[in-house]
């Protein structure tokens, strides 16, 4: 009987006010707040440059504060049993579909980043909504017992698509809507101060995951041409490291809805003529690449595009009224 009080999830992070137990003030936690540093985690995890630069801190409170925090976040080495142990902890999130979750070993993981991309219609927001729902349920059910967080840059997060797939679960609608919390982000700035907030908010009750429907758009339009590449690149490089930083920091999912674009270099009878835009840089930042593509009729296919742990693989799921569903025959 003892695996019933095991299924309880412990929040992995420490909030700052455990600080004023080792002599910081409340005013000095106060301005860590404001900078965006919400958890003994994010301390430890920040340059003592970056810490410095927070308005009111000076250079020997970063350094006490350093040395508090090393006494209360692990960072040096562990063996790779120990690590073992640590990723088997890990919850999965379920799609909805059984042969998707098979794929994926059991689902969308949390505490890392994945990626997904593929042509318009491919399922990509469809797959956003279904996890906000199915992150809500118990462990046993594919879910991990949490609330959600929807940064949307298209403008097509759809609450009532979120009631059916609640529905479908057996959810209470009203509480599982209450559960997401959603933003509208305008420009690529403003999708990075929300990051922010978002921080703020999973400080203060238990997330599982946070979706960003599409991280890529708004850096697509915001800067054009070769002349501000660099400029893109370098910023949309400072919004994934947040986002690494916030799936290890809270332990949440994070997944990314990423674009494509067309290879026009005349192979379009190429088996796939698309690359998700974005170059290394995503690719260096998300853990696990979904590629999805349309099969036959509301039949999609989704391939492991790279993965440390995944093989290359294709599974087949279908779109619902209700979110992701089990491919037809």
């Amino acid at each position: 009987e003892g695996s019933q009080e095991d299924d309880t999830i412990q929040v992995s992070y420490q909030t700052l006010d455990t600080l004023q137990e080792h002599g910081i003030a409340v005013n000095d936690i106060q301005k860590l707040n404001d900078a965006g540093y919400h958890t003994v985690e994010s301390i430890a995890h920040a340059t003592a440059r970056k810490l410095a630069d927070v308005k009111g801190i000076s250079e020997a409170k970063v350094m006490k504060l350093k040395d508090i925090v090393k006494q209360m976040v692990p960072m040096d080495f562990m063996t790779a049993a120990d690590a073992l142990q640590d990723r088997e902890s890990l919850v999965q999130l379920s799609t909805g579909s059984v042969e998707l979750d098979k794929l994926l070993e059991g689902g969308i993981e949390t505490g890392s980043i994945t990626e997904v991309f593929g042509e318009f219609r491919t399922g990509k927001t469809q797959l956003c909504h279904t996890l906000c729902v199915t992150c809500q349920m118990g462990i046993p059910d594919g879910g991990a017992e949490g609330k959600a967080i929807y940064i949307d840059t298209e403008g097509s997060f759809r609450p009532a698509r979120l009631k059916a797939i609640a529905e479908r679960f057996g959810m209470d609608p009203a509480v599982a809507l209450e559960n997401v919390a959603y933003a509208r982000a305008h420009n690529s700035e403003h999708q990075m101060e929300l990051l922010k907030m978002a921080a703020a908010i999973m400080s203060q009750d238990r997330y599982a995951l946070m979706v960003v429907d599409s991280a890529t758009a708004l850096y697509r339009t915001d800067y054009i041409g070769r002349a501000e590449l660099s400029e893109r690149q370098m910023q949309m490089a400072q919004f994934l490291r947040q986002l690494t930083r916030l799936a290890e920091e809270f332990g949440v999912a994070i997944f990314i809805t990423n674009q494509v674009t067309a290879n026009p270099n005349g192979m379009s009878f190429a088996k796939d003529s698309t690359n998700p835009i974005g170059g290394n840089i995503i690719a260096h930042a998300s853990t696990t690449r979904l590629r999805l593509r349309k099969g036959r009729g509301e039949n999609r296919i989704c391939t492991v595009f790279d993965s440390p742990t995944l093989p290359e693989a294709d599974a087949q799921f279908a779109l619902g009224p209700a979110g992701i569903c089990d491919a037809a025959e």
